[in-house]
Formats: structure tokens, sequence, C-alpha cells
């Protein structure tokens, strides 16, 4: 029951934020929201830390993987998605983006040696048909100043460097590191690091925006980040990185239905089709084996009237 409600809220939470982002592009530059958010998720996050008073005492190296872990969930990961819906969609953004299923699984494999069922790579294929589907459009012109490609590589790239630092958070759990902990310092690295890039790329500190842009920052900042996050992560400590990630699997869903309503997002034949197939791709991923046997098993009999042998 505890793991239905950390998925019911990851989805919906960050099903909305794709939508959320794009009230935060245009006014103020993307580095310095991102600042914002995540000074703001940090000051949350130590708050509580404050509150629960847990040991926030750990080995440099440790620490090393606390400044990972801001780089690659809290900072370079997001600057790419934030600048790839400069070009894509929310929906399009989202939809890019649920093709960390299939990275974490294979970077699970890399980095803790877990097998990979033939069905994966399955999955992972169809998965990446589906996105060629969406895009083919754009794809058909093979030109990298063209914008909905250029944002599907940054969305793929920020994807990557995501599915990097789930890798980390799993690292920092099979460490016995809660998930109040790693998430403060990692965060609070990741605010002093954007600030810093803020500073030394001489981008402007701005606080001109409307109040669109300060409400949508509020919520990225304690829903998106501090309450979306620490369920994530719990979900990645107590079931895995493979199952939790089924997430991913429902919340373009969300991310869809508002952009279609709020953005005018527009479906054509090839956008059934790529967003059919990456959901298909998914959930063969994380099916097991034996269910797909089953569920073919009890087709045969619902047809045939006996067991295949």
């Amino acid at each position: 029951m505890k793991s239905a409600a950390l998925y019911l809220t990851t989805v919906l939470i960050w099903g909305s934020t794709w939508l959320a982002i794009s009230f935060q592009l245009g006014d103020i530059a993307v580095e310095l929201s991102l600042f914002y958010r995540f000074a703001i998720a940090a000051a949350c996050m130590w708050l509580f830390v404050a509150y629960k008073k847990p040991n926030m005492r750990f080995s440099l190296i440790d620490h090393g993987f606390f400044a990972l872990l801001a780089i690659s969930n809290f900072g370079l990961n997001y600057l790419l998605l934030y600048w790839a819906q400069n070009y894509l969609s929310s929906a399009m953004a989202s939809i890019a983006f649920s093709m960390l299923l299939i990275m974490n699984i294979v970077n699970t494999r890399l980095f803790f040696a877990k097998p990979i069922a033939r069905r994966i790579y399955c999955g992972a294929l169809i998965g990446v048909v589906g996105i060629i589907c969406l895009f083919w459009p754009h794809l058909q012109q093979f030109d990298l100043s063209n914008g909905a490609l250029v944002g599907l590589l940054l969305a793929l790239g920020g994807t990557f460097v995501a599915s990097l630092g789930n890798m980390i958070s799993v690292r920092n759990s099979n460490r016995q590191i809660g998930v109040l902990q790693g998430n403060a310092w990692g965060m609070l690295y990741s605010a002093v690091g954007l600030a810093v890039y803020v500073l030394i790329n001489g981008i402007t500190v701005s606080f001109s925006a409307p109040t669109s842009y300060w409400l949508s920052l509020l919520y990225l900042s304690v829903f998106g980040t501090v309450i979306a996050f620490g369920c994530y992560f719990a979900l990645l400590k107590n079931i895995g990185p493979e199952k939790a990630s089924y997430a991913i699997v429902l919340f373009p869903l969300v991310a869809v239905a508002l952009s279609s309503f709020f953005e005018g997002f527009e479906w054509h034949a090839n956008t059934f089709a790529g967003f059919s197939l990456v959901l298909l791709g998914n959930a063969i991923v994380l099916t097991p084996t034996k269910r797909i046997n089953a569920f073919l098993a009890s087709r045969c009999v619902a047809k045939n009237g006996s067991v295949p042998s």
C-alpha cells in the first residue's frame, strides 16, 4: 500500500511538472530559474533536517557522490530538459523522458551486474522505434538545425544523465544513506553549483516575471523537487530501479493530457503510433516473462479450449 501511494504521488506530480516548466521559459534565464528552484528546495529540505535531526555526517567519498547526485539528478539533467522544452511541447519532452525506464535497466546491469532478460532488449527496441515514430517528420530532414530534432537530442541527453543519477541514488541506498540525507546534501550542492554557473557565465539576476512564473516555480520546488524526488528515491530504495521506473511509463499520460488541454497539443497518426509503441515497449520491459507466458497460455486456452503443449 505504501509503494502504491508513492507511485501515485510521483506519477501525478511529475506528470504535471512538464507543463509547469513551460511557464518557466522566456522571462528569466533557464539557468537562473533552476538556481531559484533548487535553492528553495534545498532550504525546504534543510528545514526538515533541522526538525528531524538525522545524522548528517558522511565521509568525503560519500560527499563526492552527493556532488555527483547534484550534477546528474538536480543540475545538468534539468538544464538539458529545460533547454529541450524550448523546442518541444511538454508532452513530447515527457514521452522522450520515458526512455529513462530502459536506460535505468541497462545501467543497473552495467553498474550492479544485474542480468538483463531477453524481453528487455525487445522492449527497448520497441521503445526506440516509438521515439522514431514520434519524431519521424523531423527526423526525415536529418537537419540538426531542425528545432524538434535538437529538442529530442537534448531531452534524451538529459534522460541519460538522470539515469546515471538514479544509479548514484541506488549506490547511496546500498551504503545505508537515507533518502532525506542524500537529497538534502544533493540539493544543497546543486544550488551552490548552479549559483557558481550563473556567476561565471555573467547571467543577469532578475526577479521580473509574471505571477504564473513564481507560482510554477514554487510548485516545481516544493512538489516537483522535494516531494516527488523523496517519493521516487524511496521507491528506488524499497523496490529497485527496474520496478520503481514503472512510474515513468505512467506520467507521460498525465503530461499528454495536460498538454492537449493547455498547450493545444495535436495528435497525428505518427503521434498515436509512437506513443503506443513507447508504452508497449515499457510495459514489456516491466512485465516478468512468467506473466507474459501465462497470459499467452490463457489466450490459447480461451481460443482453442486447451493448453498448448
